[in-house]
């Protein structure tokens, strides 16, 4: 149950929230594999190898545990490490990435999203609020949104309630007066309400909120509101 009076913002998540982030990832490693497959043929052979991949990005994280929030410092660092396991130039890191970051925001919204964004930006102001390093304003998604925050340039991810309480300081509002929407139950949903947010679950699979958050969640926190898809959230706002 939303209390439809107090809401004045809406954050919203971003991968598996408006769009379907693994066929976005595929394409854009497929991506990067053709440009290292022309500009460094070594490490493309290298990071042809699943395992040899996994290991590396295995390996970065482990080096760099002050950076497990930020994804695209994590996958640059990993591209530099393969180019050095392979003995290509680690100085093509850089170009390597900007190719994978620009195929990774090559996205397509679910079907009627962009419709239900619309709608929704027309009555409230809207912030992306994601940890994955996805740039809104690169996406189709761009016209509806006033403001991003990510964990990569706010330091810590959700569920953390610091990264929300920030998207409602940048909207110069109460955490009580923002509505946060997202796929993940724990990250999105539990996170918004711990920080004192209303919250939405967009629950596609139809997945049982319990057994989602029981481990984490006190038993007298509320329950979000579940919807399957983004244009349920205008129904219930916008009716």
């Amino acid at each position: 149950m939303l209390h439809h009076s107090k809401i004045q913002a809406i954050t919203l998540d971003l991968d598996d929230t408006l769009w379907p982030i693994m066929p976005v990832i595929v394409r854009a490693e497929q991506t990067l594999q053709a440009w290292l497959q022309i500009h460094a043929p070594q490490t493309a052979i290298l990071c042809a190898l699943p395992d040899t991949k996994r290991a590396m990005r295995l390996q970065v994280e482990q080096r760099f545990p002050e950076y497990s929030h930020d994804l695209s410092f994590l996958r640059r660092e990993s591209i530099r490490a393969s180019l050095r396991e392979a003995g290509d130039r680690p100085d093509l890191a850089e170009a390597a990435f900007d190719v994978f970051f620009a195929a990774r925001n090559d996205v397509s919204l679910y079907p009627g999203v962009a419709e239900a964004l619309a709608k929704l930006a027309a009555r409230y102001p809207l912030v992306a609020l994601s940890n994955g390093n996805a740039d809104v304003f690169r996406t189709e998604a761009a016209p509806h949104f006033q403001s991003a925050l990510s964990a990569k340039a706010f330091g810590v991810a959700k569920p953390d309630v610091r990264i929300f309480h920030a998207a409602a300081a940048q909207l110069n509002l109460d955490p009580e007066a923002v509505l946060h929407v997202g796929d993940d139950a724990m990250a999105d949903a539990f996170g918004a309400l711990n920080a004192g947010m209303q919250a939405v679950w967009i629950n596609a699979e139809g997945h049982v909120w319990e057994e989602r958050i029981a481990s984490h969640a006190s038993p007298h926190l509320k329950q979000p509101l579940t919807v399957r898809h983004l244009s349920e959230l205008c129904d219930h706002l916008l009716a």
